[in-house]
Parts: structure tokens; C-alpha cells; sequence
């Protein structure tokens, strides 16, 4: 018997353009305030769609913050950001513990998704009295800016999604009013530019010098810096940021970093 292969239409431009609106439409507003914080992003499809999540979502007394990478590019890799986002949605008005947060999500990811599509993530939660709690799952680390330098929050995690079963710790930290969170995906760091060179930890170095400018401009400044870097090379990946920075009253402590299984 000869069975027919029908194959695949191909997809319309003007979807990927709906979609690609669509996905902006997830985006949480830019510049953000909330319980004593202030954000912003910044959004870079390599292409049409993006594969990378990025969210902050208010709930009590504490403001969530979700930076994640889906594996692969285009229509597949932004669906399930899609998804991403819909579970983060759902799950954080359940109040859990963030390692039970980030296990729920990571079984449900894995049940709903194809072998090999996973994400990079760092999730946490930030309260008013400056408390910030964080677990990275196999993303690239934030940096905790400090007035005195900076500390890395460094993967403690497989990728959410890569197993149906896993545990994830998490890093406490306490902020200091002018304190900032830097997240970014590996579309910053893995940029190359003609000589072949990675741009890799000169974030550290941008993010120092831009550190004292309002949370827009100090994204701004980064995405800027990294644009002379590459030169004429584009970005073959997709690049994202997220700045989180307390306004609230200064304590005087020092920011110190612990982690908790």
C-alpha cells in the first residue's frame, strides 16, 4: 500500500507576525514599579518570535521575577515561553515554597513538552523589607550590584523541564536601597564579534559602569555597549535583560548572599 505524504503548509508571515505580537502582549510593562522596587527590560527577538521569558508578577508583599531561555529558536521555542508563562501565572497565587514552585513547574514542563525542550531559568521573589530570595535553574548567573561590587548568583539547578523530577535550592539575599538585580540570557554573553571573540564577562564591566543610572538607562547603556561590540555582526540569538532595583528606605546592612536546600 502507498501512503500519501501530505506535506506541511508552510507558515504565513502575516501568523509569525500575529504571533510575534501576541508573545510582546506577555510582556510585563517597562519600566515597572512595585512594593518598593523598581524594573525594566529590555526584548530582542533574533527573529520574529523569541524563545526567551521574561516576567515580574506582583503578589502580596512580594514581587515574583522570571528570566528564562526555552531551548531551540522560533515557533516552538516561543510557544513554549507561552507556556512558561501561563505556569508561572498559575502557580504563584498558590503561595508555595519557590524550590516547590520551581519543582511544580519543572514536572509540569516535562510532562507537556517534547525530550529535548527544557529552559535555562532564574526565578525568585523580592519583599518589601529587601529580601530576595532566588533559584537558578542551568541559566546564565545574575548579578547582585552592590555599592561595594557585585556577587553572582550561580546555578544550583538543572534546566526546568529537563526532568520530571527535580529538586532546586535557593539563594537568599538581603538589598540595600540602590541595590540591583542583572539578569540577562545567554544572547548577551554568547554574542561574538568579528575577531570571533565571546562577549562573555565584559558584562560585568558594562554593568559597573552603568550601574548608577536609572534602571532603564542602566539597560540601555548594556544593550548599547554590547551593540560596539559586535560591530557589524547581528545577533544570531535572541537577547533579553531584566533589571530589578530597591527603592525603599536603606537599612545600612550589607548585602550577603546564603544558600538553602
Amino acid at each position: 500500500m502507498t501512503v500519501a505524504v501530505v506535506p506541511l503548509p508552510a507558515t504565513d508571515s502575516r501568523d509569525l507576525a500575529t504571533a510575534g505580537q501576541l508573545q510582546r502582549m506577555l510582556l510585563p510593562p517597562s519600566p515597572f514599579t512595585a512594593s518598593g522596587w523598581e524594573a525594566a527590560h529590555h526584548f530582542e527577538p533574533a527573529g520574529v518570535v523569541s524563545g526567551d521569558y521574561v516576567d515580574l508578577v506582583p503578589h502580596g508583599d512580594r514581587l515574583y521575577f522570571m528570566l528564562g531561555d526555552v531551548s531551540g529558536k522560533g515557533v516552538a521555542a516561543s510557544m513554549l515561553m507561552a507556556q512558561l508563562h501561563a505556569m508561572f501565572r498559575t502557580l504563584i497565587p498558590f503561595q508555595l515554597t519557590l524550590d516547590d514552585l520551581m519543582a511544580r513547574a519543572s514536572a509540569l514542563l516535562c510532562a507537556s513538552s517534547l525530550p529535548a525542550q527544557y529552559a535555562t531559568l532564574v526565578c525568585g521573589y523580592l519583599g518589601d523589607d529587601g529580601e530576595a530570595v532566588i533559584s537558578n535553574a542551568g541559566h546564565p548567573p545574575p548579578l547582585v550590584m552592590t555599592g561595594g561590587g557585585h556577587v553572582e548568583v550561580r546555578a544550583t539547578g538543572v534546566p526546568i523541564g529537563l526532568l520530571c523530577e527535580s529538586q532546586f535550592s535557593t539563594t537568599r539575599l538581603s538589598l540595600s536601597a540602590a541595590d540591583t538585580l542583572l539578569m540577562y540570557t545567554d544572547g548577551l554573553t554568547e554574542a561574538r564579534n568579528a575577531a570571533g571573540e565571546e562577549y562573555g564577562s565584559r558584562i560585568e564591566a558594562a554593568a559597573a559602569r552603568a550601574v548608577h543610572l536609572p534602571v532603564p538607562e542602566l539597560l540601555q547603556a548594556i544593550v548599547a555597549e554590547h551593540a560596539g561590540f559586535r560591530g557589524e555582526c547581528a545577533n544570531s540569538d535572541d537577547l533579553t535583560l531584566l533589571a530589578v532595583r530597591r527603592v525603599a528606605n536603606d537599612s545600612g546592612t550589607r548585602t550577603e548572599a546564603r544558600s538553602c536546600a
